[in-house]
C-alpha cells in the first residue's frame, strides 16, 4: 500500500533529477564531441561515468560492483532486461569500453545526443549496418578499448533465466581472439521493470563479473559451442540471485 503511495512521488523525482542532470551535462558532451576521435570519446565516456555514479546515488541506486575487472582488453557481454542496464554498466566498468547499441535510440530527445556520442549503433534489418557495426567494434578493439554487447538483443521478457544469444559478440571475439568477459546484472529488473516506464523503486544494483571465458585459438567453427559455454555460465550464476 505504503509503495503505491510513494511509487508516482519517486517516479516524478526519478525522471526530474534525470532530466535536469543531463540539460548540465549536455554542454559538456557538446563540447567534447567536437573532436570526433578517440581523445574525444574517452573525454565523454568519463563524463557520462561520473554523471552516472552521481546520478544514481542521487535516485538511490548505488552500484556495487562484485568480482574484478582483469587486466587486458574483452569483449563484455551482460544480459539484458531493463532500461537500466544502459546506465548501470558505465559505474560498474571501470575502463573505456563502447557498447553497441540501437540506432533508434539515438532519436530520443536529449539523451540521444549524449548517447550518439559513445555507442556504436547497429540497426538489426540491415545487413549493411550489421556489417559496418562489426569492422567499427573491430576497430575499437585494435586501438581504443573493450566493446561491450547484450547478447540477448533485446530485453528477456520469457519465463527464461537469459534469452538465447545472438552469435555476434562470439563472433567477434573469434575472429579478433579477444576473449569474452560476462557481466550479470541482476536486479535492474526490479529498479526499472521492462513492463512499464514509470515502474521505478530505489534499491541496489549488482554489477558481478564472472571469470573470462578464454577463447584459446578456437575458430569461427567452433562459434555454437563458445557461444553455448558463455550462456551456461552466466545462466547459471544469474539463477543464484534471481528467478524470472
Amino acid at each position: 500500500m505504503l509503495r503505491k503511495i510513494l511509487q508516482p512521488l519517486y517516479t516524478a523525482y526519478v525522471f526530474l533529477t534525470f532530466l535536469v542532470s543531463i540539460l548540465i551535462v549536455l554542454p559538456i558532451v557538446a563540447i567534447f564531441s567536437i573532436s570526433d576521435n578517440y581523445k574525444g570519446r574517452k573525454r565523454v565516456h568519463s563524463v557520462v561515468r561520473g554523471w552516472s555514479i552521481l546520478w544514481l546515488w542521487l535516485i538511490g541506486m548505488p552500484v556495487k560492483v562484485k568480482g574484478r575487472m582483469p587486466e587486458g582488453r574483452y569483449i563484455i557481454v551482460a544480459n539484458h532486461i531493463s532500461y537500466m542496464d544502459t546506465l548501470v554498466i558505465f559505474p560498474a566498468i571501470p575502463s573505456f569500453f563502447r557498447p553497441l547499441g540501437k540506432k533508434e535510440m539515438s532519436k530520443v530527445p536529449l539523451f540521444g545526443f549524449i548517447y550518439k556520442q559513445i555507442v556504436i549503433l547497429v540497426d538489426r534489418s540491415s545487413a549493411v549496418s550489421r556489417a559496418v557495426s562489426m569492422r567499427l567494434m573491430w576497430r575499437v578493439l585494435r586501438k581504443e578499448g573493450h566493446i561491450l554487447l547484450f547478447p540477448e538483443g533485446t530485453f528477456n521478457e520469457t519465463a527464461d533465466t537469459l534469452k538465447s544469444f545472438y552469435d555476434g559478440a562470439f563472433k567477434l571475439a573469434l575472429t579478433t581472439q579477444t576473449d569474452i568477459l560476462p557481466l550479470i546484472l541482476p536486479d535492474t529488473v526490479d529498479r526499472w521493470h521492462y513492463s512499464a516506464w514509470w515502474k521505478v523503486w530505489p534499491g541496489k544494483n549488482r554489477a558481478i563479473f564472472l571469470n573470462p571465458v578464454k577463447v584459446n585459438g578456437r575458430q569461427i567453427g567452433q562459434l555454437a559451442e563458445f557461444k553455448q559455454e558463455v550462456f551456461s555460465e552466466m545462466e547459471k550464476e544469474l539463477n543464484k540471485y534471481y528467478k524470472p
